[in-house]
């Protein structure tokens, strides 16, 4: 190792130390750094098992002294993705113009190690420091045995994602104002679920919007399907001008939405005018930062049944008062469907008392019936929610899947199981058709500002609508879904469901509800019964109205 600099480990805690700069900082100035190895030493015996405390600090020490040198190449073959890290790496210095890095590391818990990363941005003559918190696992190789830095690209900052980039420069577009219908600003630090909205917003719309670009250090993400590529803003050096963009949130609907997912983890809830298909609120809970309120696909189980009915009423099969008799068990194709606990059979029940009891079996019971097939539930979902039919809301969303399905799926489907996927958006807006009986594709912002063709959809019978909300409001004054719309007045109605999900503890809790001109839905992932944890964040978001 060069004359001055020396590796030590005190406490578990290693420091490499350059020249007088400090104890326990990787610290690197102008280029200059000590120690870190060689990437191309000679061959070691291949080791199995957990990498030792003493491979750990190793593999660390080397990686980030290769990384604060600025030596990208080098860093990357500490990780265990070489090809994957070294574009990140070397981009750190070349592209996003971070130098004066001072990486210093913390103590390790088994193989992570947090650090913190010091540097300076610089940029044609202007320059801000940037300092920030990160983390790193070492693992062992499979085919070396080396002890690695487990790639992942939130290694060198928190808010990266696989196949994100980093650059300074002038901003790719200008900054936005986003306001809600009103003309009420929306910010990320008043409402944070908003931020991955924000980004694709301005992506998409920072051009139009009548803004200059600034000067910032940006994450750069991969570009979607409508050859957008949204960036996050971590560093501004110089402001741009924002131009205003209005949106058709509310504000008071958001702030009620962010309070409501805040109490339960990976959670997630949007709400829709139904006169008009504008969405009035999206809000998350999740670290991942993910938009699963528009961008998730799962099982939506027994909210489904309102698309599932309104097909049993349209095809003639039943109607409301009609025969839907909910036994203990039903089997179709070999599959033996099962009733939630406690629920007690009633062979004498209309299709309105097992939809407001969430009676799978009845469901179940009626897929055979004349005129339904495997293609009956798609048709339904397209043809009169607009669901599956390529979406252009104003950024990505995924506008939901009911695949025609035959053998057991085909039951499966109609209860919100098997090959259904759905998000909170689509349950909103079908909730909001069911209301109207008339499909309106939900928006963010006005179509005009991109001359965008929404989807179009023949909407639902008068007849069939009457039906559904007579059953979605018996289903919210004394079916599964009174305990949460309980302190809820006028013209009212929801639905309940819980996803079963292979692997978890407990089912996904679906809800989805309206009242007056809102219609709202929400999933808390692992929440249980759907009454239990999304039924009160869809009521909080119903009570604040728009």
């Amino acid at each position: 190792m060069r004359k001055g600099v020396k590796v030590t480990l005190v406490g578990g805690v290693f420091a490499v130390i350059v020249g007088g700069a400090g104890y326990g900082a990787y610290n690197v100035v102008n280029g200059v750094t000590g120690g870190g190895g060689s990437a191309g030493s000679g061959p070691e015996a291949v080791k199995t098992g957990p990498p030792t405390s003493g491979e750990i600090t190793e593999a660390t020490d080397k990686f980030l002294t290769a990384w604060a040198k600025g030596d990208g190449r080098t860093a990357a073959k500490y990780t265990n993705n070489a090809e994957a890290a070294s574009p990140l790496l070397t981009g750190y210095r070349a592209d996003a113009h971070l130098t004066k890095v001072k990486l210093t590391p913390g103590r390790a818990a088994g193989t992570r190690v947090p650090f913190s990363v010091e540097a300076t941005v610089s940029y044609k003559g202007k320059s801000k420091p940037f300092a920030y918190d990160s983390e790193l696992t070492v693992v062992r190789g499979v085919s070396t045995g080396r002890a690695l830095v487990d790639w992942d690209a939130s290694v060198v900052h928190p808010d990266l994602e696989k196949g994100d980039t980093l650059h300074t420069g002038e901003a790719v577009t200008p900054p936005i104002e986003a306001v809600d219908r009103n003309g009420e600003v929306l910010d990320k630090k008043d409402h944070p679920s908003l931020g991955p909205v924000l980004d694709q917003l301005r992506a998409k719309y920072g051009d139009k919007a009548g803004g200059t670009p600034g000067v910032e250090l940006y994450a750069q993400h991969e570009s979607a399907d409508d050859g957008t590529a949204a960036t996050k803003t971590l560093l501004t050096l110089a402001k741009g001008k924002a131009g205003q963009l209005r949106t058709t949130l509310s504000a008071p609907a958001q702030q009620a939405a962010e309070k409501a997912v805040a109490g339960h983890a990976n959670s997630s809830v949007v709400a829709v005018r139904p006169s008009s298909g504008e969405i009035l609120a999206v809000a998350n809970h999740r670290e991942d930062q993910f938009n699963a309120a528009f961008e998730g696909k799962m099982a939506p189980g027994s909210t489904m049944k309102i698309v599932s009915a309104a097909m049993l009423i349209d095809k003639g099969v039943t109607k409301a008062s009609g025969p839907a008799p909910c036994p203990d068990t039903a089997t179709w194709q070999s599959n033996t469907v099962k009733n939630l606990p406690g629920l007690a059979p009633d062979e004498n029940a209309t299709l309105s008392d097992s939809f407001a009891r969430s009676c799978n079996t009845a469901f179940v019971k009626l897929v055979d019936e004349e005129g339904v097939t495997d293609e009956s539930l798609t048709e339904e979902a397209q043809k009169r929610f607009g669901l599956g039919l390529d979406w252009k809301t104003g950024i990505r969303t995924t506008d939901g899947s009911v695949p025609a399905s035959g053998g057991p799926d085909r039951a499966q489907n109609m209860i919100g199981q098997g090959q259904v996927q759905l998000n909170p958006l689509n349950l909103a807006s079908v909730t909001a058709t069911a209301m109207t009986g008339d499909f309106r594709q939900p928006v963010i912002v006005d179509p005009g500002l991109d001359n965008r063709e929404l989807a179009q959809a023949d909407g639902l019978p008068a007849s069939t609508v009457q039906q559904l909300r007579q059953m979605m409001n018996r289903t919210a004054v004394s079916g599964t879904g009174a305990p949460a719309m309980s302190g809820l007045s006028g013209s009212i109605g929801a639905k309940t469901g819980s996803a079963e999900v292979d692997g978890q503890a407990k089912p996904n809790s679906w809800f989805s509800g309206y009242r007056g001109d809102v219609a709202a839905a929400a999933v808390a992932q692992e929440g249980g019964h759907g009454g239990d944890t999304a039924g009160p964040i869809v009521a909080a978001v119903l009570a604040a109205g728009t």
